[in-house]
């Protein structure tokens, strides 16, 4: 019997799942901030969601997916990306009925079956953001901003953005006649995947990552070549706007996206050093996603960022983020009845909001005091029949080894005026 986890799944064990918790409370502060406000998805959406949202074409619908039949004969789908749902949400309960534009944060689990690697893993957790009912272009720049910000407030400089216009279905009409006509001249050197996507989606093939296919696409014809008139004054308005802020980025005609509901602005925002896997988020706007799966015209906007690459840059980067958990006071106790004593300050205790332990193994005195040091103690008391009969204690700070006589009675007060 198999008791692993499955190959490209992960144990967030102590102290790395203090650390997350760290880096999504630093996103929900900033998400306030900016007015977002927090929506959970389903794990799991009918396959049909994701084969309209996403595009029959790209490699997540084509070869990524976790998909399987229920019991009912349906088949449904292990969530691949955050966006498809939430879009799907928005509809399904009219949130369009609410004040405009509707902003909206996620945090959580997804599912890709691909090859595992650094930053990269088969159920990994995204957060991303997704704003709907406005083509403002201010909206694709705020979404950038807030994004680099929440990287600024981790510690993390070392950033490059990249933005492109992939235009909008009236233009890329133009566009994709001249791409086809420039890759049918290599389509015996594309992939086979590739090879179908000539006629399908041909701006699919500038995503390949196949070096034969990337060698085909380093001289295609530039989508920002073909942009309608609409489409250049609202990548225009994007580029001020990044300017007014003071946000340097590069203009980079390969991003495309990997699928197929962005239209105009996309955008990756890049961390030097990581490798091949050097996108820490990425986005742009989507106004053909809602009709798409059979709702109502609304542009949208939004970006996911993959927190295990995430929790990857942070460690390269020495980021400060929490070691481990700070215990701030152990009770050592020495027979029965001191323990029960113990045990009505505790409740006293973490009913104030201190975080307090008292042993619950039978140790002796010199193995409970071992074991506040591991926890992590800042103080430690130590109770027996002596001290009951006294009604005082040796209040210890275990940093500095500094103690301090102290009555039990008023043991809550006391440590209340230690961490005032």
């Amino acid at each position: 019997m198999n008791v692993n986890a499955p190959r490209g799944t992960n144990d967030i064990l102590p102290p790395l799942s203090l650390q997350w918790q760290y880096v999504e409370k630093v996103a929900r502060d900033l998400m306030t901030v900016y007015n977002y406000q927090e929506i959970r998805t389903p794990i799991f959406e009918y396959t049909e969601l994701f084969q309209r949202g996403i595009g029959d074409t790209t490699d997540v619908v084509e070869k990524e997916m976790y998909t399987f039949t229920d019991k009912g004969g349906r088949s449904v789908t292990l969530r691949p990306e955050g966006t498809a749902s939430i879009v799907r949400s928005f509809l399904e309960n009219k949130l369009y009925g609410q004040a405009l534009p509707a902003k909206f944060c996620y945090m959580g689990p997804m599912f890709r079956y691909e090859r595992p690697q650094a930053g990269r893993f088969r159920q990994f957790h995204q957060l991303g953001v997704e704003v709907f009912g406005s083509n403002d272009p201010a909206l694709d720049t705020e979404v950038i901003v807030l994004g680099i910000n929440y990287l600024n407030k981790l510690g993390l400089k070392n950033l490059k953005l990249y933005i492109n216009s992939i235009g909008c279905p009236h233009c890329r009409k133009e566009y994709f006649a001249v791409l086809r006509n420039y890759l049918e001249t290599y389509h015996d050197v594309l992939c086979k995947d590739c090879q179908g996507r000539i006629d399908r989606n041909p701006m699919r093939i500038l995503d390949c990552k196949q070096e034969s296919c990337s060698r085909a696409a380093e001289e295609a014809p530039r989508v920002l070549d073909y942009l309608c008139d609409d489409c250049k004054v609202h990548f225009e308005e994007v580029k001020t706007y990044l300017n007014s802020v003071g946000l340097d980025y590069n203009i980079d005609p390969n991003i495309v996206r990997g699928l197929d509901y962005y239209t105009n602005t996309v955008f990756e925002v890049k961390y030097a050093g990581l490798g091949a896997q050097d996108t820490v988020f990425a986005g742009g706007r989507y106004n053909g996603l809602a009709e798409e799966i059979g709702g109502k015209s609304v542009p949208g906007v939004g970006f996911a960022m993959g927190m295990e690459r995430l929790m990857l840059i942070l460690e390269k980067e020495s980021a400060k983020l929490p070691k481990e958990a700070e215990l701030d006071l152990y009770i050592t106790t020495i027979g029965a009845k001191a323990k029960e004593v113990a045990f009505k300050y505790i409740y006293q205790l973490r009913n104030k909001g201190y975080k307090t332990e008292i042993d619950y193994m039978e140790r002796s005195m010199k193995s409970q005091m071992k074991a506040a040091d591991r926890m992590n103690a800042v103080y430690t008391i130590i109770i027996g029949d002596d001290e009951l009969s006294k009604g005082k204690a040796q209040l210890k700070n275990m940093q500095t080894g500094e103690q301090q006589e102290i009555v039990l009675d008023k043991m809550v007060d006391t440590l209340e005026d230690y961490y005032k």
